[in-house]
C-alpha cells in the first residue's frame, strides 16, 4: 500500500517528467518553425512585430487618427498585437496533432503537450514583439509610456488566456474534425473588425455597444488601452465576464481535447 509521500513523489515527478517533454516540444517547435539559418529563432518575435508595424504605418498613411487625441501608434500597437494572441493560437493548435504525430508513440508525450509548448511558444513571442515595440515606439516618441503598467498586463493576460482557451477547443475539434479548419480562417478574418483591435467601444453608437461587449476579446483590447490611454477615452470592460466566458470555453475545450486524447494515445 502506498504511503502519501510516496504518492506526494510520484506526482511530482509526473510534473518533472511533462515538464521536459513541454520544454523539449518547444525547442523542437522552435528548430522546426523558425530553423538555425538566418536569424532562427529571433523570427518568433521579430514576424508579430513585422506585423503590427505594417498596420500601425498602414493606419498613420490612411489618416484614421485624424481629428482625434488617441495616439495612432498605441491604438495600432495595442489592437492588432491582441489580435495576434487570439487568432493565430486557434491556427497553430490546428495542426499541432498533425504534424507530431510520429511523437504520440512515446509514452510521455500527451496531445495536450503539443498544445501547450505551441501556446506558450506563441505567447512568448507576441509577448516580446509588444513589450519590444512598446518602449522602441515610447523611444522614438511615437507614443507615451503606460499610464497604467498593471492594467495593461491584466488585460494581456486574459487576453492570452482567451486565446489558450479557444485555441484548446478549435484545435482540439480540428484534430477530430478537419474541415474546422477550413471553416475557423474565414471566421477569424470575420472576428477581426469585431474584436475591438480597428475601434473603440465608446466611439460607435451606445444602441451597438452593448452588443459589441458580448464579443470577449472587445473587453481585453478596451482594457490594454485603458492602461496605455485611458485619460483619453471612456473604456467599457468586464474582466469578470471575459474571464468566466473563457473558463467555459477552456473547460469545453479540455473535454474535446480529452475524446480526441484517449483516440490518439491508445
Amino acid at each position: 500500500m502506498s504511503t502519501p509521500i510516496e504518492n506526494h513523489n510520484s506526482i511530482w515527478e509526473s510534473f518533472e517528467i511533462q515538464g521536459r517533454v513541454i520544454g523539449a516540444l518547444i525547442l523542437r517547435e522552435q528548430l522546426t518553425k523558425f530553423g538555425r539559418n538566418n536569424i532562427g529563432f529571433a523570427w518568433m518575435f521579430v514576424e508579430p512585430m513585422l506585423f503590427t508595424i505594417g498596420v500601425t504605418l498602414l493606419w498613420n498613411l490612411i489618416g484614421i487618427h485624424k481629428g482625434s487625441s488617441i495616439p495612432i501608434a498605441a491604438f495600432g500597437l495595442t489592437g492588432y498585437s491582441c489580435v495576434l494572441l487570439w487568432r493565430n493560437m486557434p491556427s497553430i493548435a490546428e495542426s499541432a496533432v498533425k504534424m507530431n504525430l510520429p511523437l504520440m508513440y512515446h509514452r510521455n508525450v500527451r496531445v495536450i503537450d503539443l498544445f501547450i509548448a505551441r501556446f506558450l511558444l506563441q505567447i512568448g513571442g507576441t509577448s516580446l514583439s509588444f513589450f519590444i515595440l512598446g518602449v522602441v515606439f515610447t523611444w522614438v516618441g511615437l507614443i507615451q509610456p503606460p499610464e497604467d503598467i498593471l492594467k495593461v498586463i491584466i488585460g494581456w493576460l486574459m487576453m492570452a488566456f482567451f486565446g489558450m482557451a479557444l485555441a484548446t477547443y478549435i484545435g482540439a475539434l480540428a484534430t477530430e474534425h478537419h474541415f474546422i479548419e477550413k471553416i475557423w480562417h474565414p471566421f477569424s478574418y470575420i472576428m477581426f473588425p469585431l474584436s475591438g483591435a480597428a475601434f473603440l467601444v465608446d466611439a460607435i453608437p451606445k444602441s451597438f455597444q452593448k452588443y459589441a461587449l458580448l464579443i470577449p476579446m472587445v473587453h481585453g483590447s478596451e482594457c490594454i488601452r485603458d492602461g496605455y490611454f485611458g485619460s483619453k477615452f471612456l473604456a467599457h470592460y468586464d474582466l469578470l465576464y471575459m474571464g468566466i466566458f473563457s473558463l467555459v470555453l477552456f473547460w469545453f475545450g479540455l473535454i474535446q481535447l480529452k475524446k480526441v486524447s484517449n483516440t490518439l494515445e491508445h
